[in-house]
């Protein structure tokens, strides 16, 4: 038995537009080359299978004014053996008390030893469980914000654009996208680089979304994972403008890990870039084949990617899961899930899209 899917701000009430299993591509379409692996997928004999995807309304309107983000609510996090709709938020220290850590050899003696040390401290913690990300770098522009709205109500979560050979594909969760076997999201639009209200490389709304057939059906936490087609800004791609963070998949469990996100719940006010980073491990309730990340960032910052492989130097890594949900008797471990071939059939539909 799973956890069930993460609770929402209110009840989402089931509707739903859903296509059944089938190929992502009509099987006129020819060869397409993934840029992140380089195979070619034929969608005649090798069709993307148990995918459910859905086309996204549009409006003649802007829908998403500064006044109607800032009223947005984040996308609850906690699930569990039991159901708790408000905690108190966990009690963090400031960022300026958390400790560096720190690798590599430090020379202190003469001019450019003196300058090294400087380069080191200034280095982000490679151990967090929830720190304000100012190292800058391909993470800041590739990790944004996302509103949506779910039977009426606005709502926020974070999300990751990816290479892809469309260059227009966003991973976020799947309770980013669709409530399980409930309604999907509308004016679902993608902000990358999101920093205080700013906007720099503008936003791009979903033209189709997808998520896997086992959180459509079931909300099941092992798959709640969605990707997301987004439009381009007047025949710019998404990764054209702000670059895309290669996707990895069956990769060995249980190395640091860097997670990112925008919290929205307090401490936090979803405004800025933050990330915990650490070792993962596997789910000790034994409910799901998620991994657990210490990590204290709260709702909002669901569908935030979580980054192996990471480099703080450049903010490059490969993407091999996104921020899930929390058990309700454990707030400081967030849980995402395993990216397997069903993630990389959702994928292979969504780049194809």
């Amino acid at each position: 038995m799973t956890p069930s899917l993460p609770l929402l701000a209110v009840t989402l009430l089931a509707a739903g537009l859903v296509r059944g299993p089938g190929p992502a591509v009509p099987p006129s379409q020819g060869p397409v080359t993934n840029s992140v692996t380089n195979s070619v997928t034929d969608p005649v004999t090798d069709p993307v299978t148990d995918v459910v995807e859905h086309a996204a309304d549009h409006t003649s309107e802007p829908y998403w004014t500064p006044q109607r983000m800032a009223r947005a609510v984040p996308i609850g996090l906690l699930a569990g053996l039991q159901k708790i709709t408000a905690l108190p938020p966990p009690v963090l220290a400031p960022d300026a008390a958390r400790p560096a850590v720190r690798t590599g050899t430090f020379e202190t003696g003469g001019a450019g030893g003196a300058t090294r040390t400087r380069q080191a401290a200034m280095m982000p913690p490679a151990t967090t469980s929830g720190t304000h990300w100012a190292a800058g770098g391909s993470v800041t522009r590739t990790t944004g914000r996302v509103f949506l709205t779910m039977n009426g109500v606005d709502f926020v979560c974070s999300a990751s654009a990816v290479r892809s050979a469309n260059r227009d594909v966003v991973v976020t969760a799947g309770h980013c996208v669709k409530d399980g076997s409930g309604a999907w999201a509308e004016n679902w639009t993608f902000v990358p680089g999101y920093d205080q209200g700013r906007q720099p490389y503008g936003v791009f709304p979903a033209r189709r979304m997808f998520v896997a057939g086992p959180w459509s059906r079931s909300g099941n936490d092992d798959y709640d994972v969605g990707m997301v087609a987004v439009d381009d800004q007047d025949g710019r791609h998404l990764t054209d403008v702000v670059g895309g963070q290669p996707l990895g998949f069956d990769t060995p469990q249980g190395r640091r890990t860097y997670g990112f996100g925008f919290p929205a719940d307090p401490p936090y006010d979803g405004e800025r870039l933050l990330y915990c980073a650490g070792m993962p491990h596997g789910d000790p309730q034994g409910q799901t084949r998620d991994q657990g990340l210490r990590c204290d960032l709260t709702a909002g910052a669901s569908g935030g990617p979580w980054l192996s492989g990471f480099d703080p130097g450049s903010g490059r890594g490969t993407l091999t899961s996104v921020s899930s949900f929390k058990y309700s008797n454990d707030q400081r471990t967030m849980y995402g899930p395993h990216f397997g071939s069903a993630v990389r059939d959702l994928f292979r539909g969504a780049e194809q899209a």
